[in-house]
């Protein structure tokens, strides 16, 4: 069962630390509405439904339109057993006709852990018995946004005022946001089985690519003419069959939905970081810059030759609301193995998340990971002579590692943050992993500040986080313009690279008390992409 009633004393803890001394020992009261079932604009057609990740992290549950009503009091019972009180909606005779219904009070009550269930129509009578017994008690509600949070009606979230009791919306998010940053045993369960699942259908795609370039996939009899395409016939010649075969195979798992939108980029379009079209053609014939059309060919069975290229798919499925997050990057054409450029980038890509990996541990600063994957870049374009060293013809101390580090010109190259929280949010609890007021950050920087600029994550890391560890390198037209004139590269060894487009690696850790475990179980290594992209795996 789900650990509401542990999530519920975690929060609350938090929440007290954030309180006034003199409101510490005060019953507290936290009032949440879940999310509603969405619809397309200006039509009764539903869109799928996912409940809002703070009401699942105190309840568990995943029925639209309902309502927690939880009381808690430091020093009393009610600190160790918190009154958890779960409204949901009835089940309406529309409901058996057109959709599936929600549980019933006595089905909800047995597989949600929670003192009581009710129906939104008794949540009135619950909040007066509650004014009743705790007179000096304060109501916690989450911001009341609508575009961001689902919002208690005003006729239920103002009954508290007409006692003279206090509502506030100032700690709620941040002690639920700081409860949520470390995760326990069952959350470390579910992101794994997600990371599970998500690893092998990135690995089904790799070997789908490769099947086809040992001829292994064949078409039957009126294949494409006389009947539609089976999945084993199916080949992956666009980025859209790539996400398809990608997104089925969780599916067929279980997986209900996609942590975020699928990336994934062909080609030069893999330098763009959040690239969602996914709705281009693998480049074949000579790759031009910009070359996002080819015609359709492969539509009519010509019998193009793929250039050779990349293939980056970020991509990660949900388990019960929580979330993957990985990416590979993978060889196309060329018989399935990198050309020697994007192989020489993979490698160094690769090199910079192991060295993340060898140095993660509580206690370091996420800063210090950022640092060393800029360091590692460095050192890894100068030995292959994209940035100048001090023995370059024409050079000087100016392009030092030291130099070229504080200058702040890798981030041209790689312009994100080397990871982030992860749990039911693929960018998780962002309040409390970026917070506004930080005294962590060492007060003199290290490296350039741009390193930090696109950094979700921004603290010591502790037992139980969930990061991503996510370093790429790529040659964006759009953020290597401003470089172009740069006494630090060499403009001739970096045109031989720019063709790779880009390069991530991404997988997802659990910070133990040793160091980390690391919960995406698809393997990065060359030999091994290159051989199951080639068939011979």
């Amino acid at each position: 069962m789900y650990p509401a009633e542990q999530h519920v004393i975690k929060t609350f803890n938090k929440l007290i630390e954030l309180l006034p001394e003199v409101e510490r020992y005060k019953p507290q009261v936290v009032l949440l509405a879940g999310a509603v079932t969405p619809f397309r604009n200006d039509t009764d057609r539903e869109l799928p439904f996912r409940q809002e990740s703070n009401f699942y992290y105190l309840s568990g549950c995943t029925v639209p339109s309902s309502y927690l009503l939880i009381t808690f009091q430091n020093g009393t019972s009610l600190a160790q057993k918190p009154s958890i009180q779960l409204f949901i909606p009835p089940i309406e005779l529309a409901d058996l006709m057109w959709s599936v219904p929600p549980p019933s009070k006595e089905e909800a009550a047995k597989t949600h852990q929670v003192t009581h269930v009710d129906h939104p129509a008794a949540l009135p009578e619950a909040i007066h018995e509650l004014l009743k017994a705790y007179p000096e008690a304060t109501f916690h509600t989450l911001p009341r946004d609508p575009a961001v949070f689902p919002v208690v009606p005003e006729q239920i979230a103002g009954l508290p005022a007409t006692r003279n009791v206090k509502v506030t919306d100032e700690f709620l998010l941040t002690a639920i946001h700081r409860a949520r940053i470390t995760k326990d045993e069952f959350e470390i369960a579910e992101i794994a089985k997600a990371n599970e699942i998500s690893s092998r259908a990135h690995e089904v795609v790799m070997r789908v690519l490769g099947q086809a370039v040992i001829g292994a996939i064949k078409k039957g009899k009126g294949a494409g003419v006389e009947r539609p395409l089976l999945p084993g016939e199916w080949l992956i010649e666009k980025e859209a069959e790539a996400e398809a075969i990608f997104v089925a195979s969780c599916r067929r798992e279980g997986a209900v939905h996609q942590a975020y939108l699928p990336i994934v980029a062909g080609a030069e379009r893999a330098s763009t970081l959040h690239y969602c079209c996914n709705d281009k053609e693998f480049a074949w014939g000579p790759v031009e810059k910009h070359d996002h059309v080819n015609g359709n060919e492969f539509a009519h069975d010509h019998g193009r030759n793929l250039n050779p290229q990349v293939l980056l798919i970020d991509a990660g499925c949900e388990w019960n609301n929580y979330a993957a997050d990985i990416t590979r990057t993978m060889p196309v054409g060329n018989g399935g193995k990198f050309t020697p450029e994007a192989r020489a980038i993979y490698e160094l890509v690769l090199e910079m998340q192991q060295l993340s990996f060898e140095a993660l541990k509580p206690g370091l600063h996420w800063d210090a990971i950022q640092l060393l994957c800029h360091r590692t870049l460095v050192r890894g374009f100068q030995k292959l002579g994209i940035f100048k060293s001090p023995n370059s013809p024409n050079s000087g101390s100016w392009n030092s590692e030291e130099a070229i580090l504080a200058s702040g010109i890798s981030t041209a190259f790689f312009p994100h943050g080397v990871g982030h929280s992860l749990g039911m949010d693929v960018h998780d609890v962002p309040s409390a992993s970026k917070p506004v007021v930080n005294d962590t950050i060492p007060k003199v920087q290290l490296g350039h500040p741009d390193f930090y600029t696109y950094l979700r994550l921004r603290l010591p890391l502790a037992e139980g986080m969930v990061v991503t560890v996510e370093p790429g390198i790529y040659f964006s037209p759009h953020l290597l313009a401003p470089v172009r004139d740069s006494r630090h590269i060499d403009q001739e060894v970096l045109k031989r690279y720019e063709s790779v487009g880009g390069v991530r690696i991404e997988d997802v850790v659990v910070i133990t008390k040793e160091g980390y475990k690391n919960l995406t179980t698809v393997r990065s290594d060359v030999e091994w992409v290159e051989g199951v992209c080639s068939g011979k795996l």
